[in-house]
């Protein structure tokens, strides 16, 4: 691995072979080096260990992007949008048609949480049931470009579920570290059934990015975990459907769950590229919700802190965002702050409520972690951090067959009868009583 000397603004786009920067010291590094976070700025821990250096981000020319090309793109997906993407027109993508999930305006939702004009995207219609996909067909395509010998990553399950699927298209080995007895069976079976190698730690989910991170860079196996710059190019692409499908007008407020960060980040970009090409004019407030047992970037900004302090014992039933020291977090913290949002919790039940809520008043059904921005909304129309007549949009990041065992454990029982119509008859007789719903209006 080399180190790039760090280049001038001006020299930057016209040596084509670097595409990526630090975001906190400025080095930058070429398109064919292997790296995740910045070596030029590693900091040192008490015991002398190597401590990760800043994130980094990857660069893009857009003088030379036309806006129109972006506005009339042809076709459905992430790859829609190839000319945001960091990839020549030879390079061909590994995809399973991800992206184009649907934007739903939920108006029963919306009269129910006191709002006038909501708006859900599903993520979890994704192939794989998550928004994990998005990133995985950009971090996998990058992985061939590079000829790497394999593929890995820490999961709370659908990291691992949807790089199981990329790396089997892609025809590459595939190593996933999950933290024992913490991941929800739906996203276990994924990542087996599609042939990854599963290795079930005893600790949590940060201690197995810890051990991945080790790992990739001493066998020379290409981690995808959200600390990927690659990765994040992929679910910017969120930012780019919601626009589209609003006419190419920003909503007030995008509102999603927050685990390893990395998803409010790309999106925040996404935002950022379509303003820095004029396509827009504005962003969205950026607000993201943390569950009650894992809140280190809440806690942050609510103290008016650069940085976090971690949470050692992360825990909440929404499994997906049950990390207590995400890698994203200066990104998230600064998407964040310059975009006018805020950050919030919700606790478990909380959690659980919303996840009935959607799912009855609208049909969605979403996984825990999907349910805390729906959580979130409802708890900040409630402290009047959110106004009654602001455009939102909230992203459900995960299907709801990705736990079932939840589903079991907080809805009603099925109910036993005979097979005799009349029995029948009386328990049917009322339904919208029994489903303690109103009828459609």
């Amino acid at each position: 691995m080399r180190i790039i000397p760090i280049l001038s603004a001006d020299d930057i786009f016209t040596m084509k072979d670097y595409e990526v920067k630090c975001i906190r010291c400025g080095a930058r590094y070429s398109k064919d080096d292997i790296v995740y976070t910045c070596r030029n700025c590693v900091t040192v821990g008490p015991r002398g260990e190597p401590v990760s250096g800043g994130l980094l981000d990857i660069l893009y020319d857009y003088s030379t992007i036309d806006p129109d090309r972006i506005i009339h793109a042809k076709g459905d997906g992430v790859w829609k949008y190839r000319d945001l993407l960091p990839f020549g027109e030879a390079i061909k993508p590994i995809t399973i048609q991800e992206g184009n999930t649907p934007l739903y305006r939920c108006d029963r939702l919306a009269k129910a949480l006191g709002i006038v004009d909501l708006w859900v995207k599903h993520e979890g219609l994704n192939p794989s049931g998550s928004f994990k996909d998005r990133g995985m067909t950009v971090g996998v395509t990058k992985a061939v470009e590079l000829g790497v010998k394999g593929v890995a990553c820490a999961s709370t399950g659908n990291t691992s579920a949807s790089l199981a699927i990329f790396a089997a298209k892609a025809a590459l080995p595939c190593y996933v570290l999950l933290p024992k007895g913490k991941v929800a069976l739906g996203k276990i079976a994924q990542a087996i059934m599609h042939g990854a190698k599963v290795f079930s730690l005893r600790g949590n989910f940060d201690d197995a990015l810890r051990v991945v991170r080790v790992l990739c860079e001493e066998e020379a196996i290409y981690l995808l975990n959200s600390v990927n710059p690659y990765r994040l190019e992929g679910q910017k692409t969120i930012a780019f459907e919601v626009t589209e499908k609003l006419g190419w007008v920003v909503p007030d407020r995008v509102i999603l769950p927050v685990g390893n960060a990395g998803n409010i980040s790309a999106i925040f970009k996404g935002f950022s590229e379509l303003r820095t090409l004029g396509i827009t004019t504005a962003m969205p407030r950026m607000t993201g919700i943390q569950a009650e047992g894992a809140q280190p970037i809440v806690r942050a900004l609510k103290a008016g802190k650069a940085e976090i302090t971690p949470e050692p014992k992360p825990e909440t039933i929404a499994s997906a965002i049950r990390i207590g020291n995400p890698v994203n977090a200066a990104k998230a913290l600064h998407a964040i702050r310059s975009s006018g949002g805020v950050a919030e919790s919700v606790t478990d039940e909380e959690i659980t409520e919303a996840q009935l809520l959607l799912a009855r008043l609208e049909g969605i059904g979403v996984e825990p972690a999907s349910a805390a921005s729906i959580a979130g909304l409802k708890k900040l129309v409630e402290l009047g951090e959110i106004e009654r007549d602001e455009r939102v949009v909230c992203v459900t990041t995960g299907h709801l067959l990705k736990d079932p065992e939840r589903v079991i454990q907080i809805c009603e029982p099925s109910i036993e009868v005979d097979a005799d119509v009349e029995v029948l008859r009386k328990m049917v007789r009322s339904p919208f009583e029994a489903m303690k719903c109103e009828p459609w209006t």
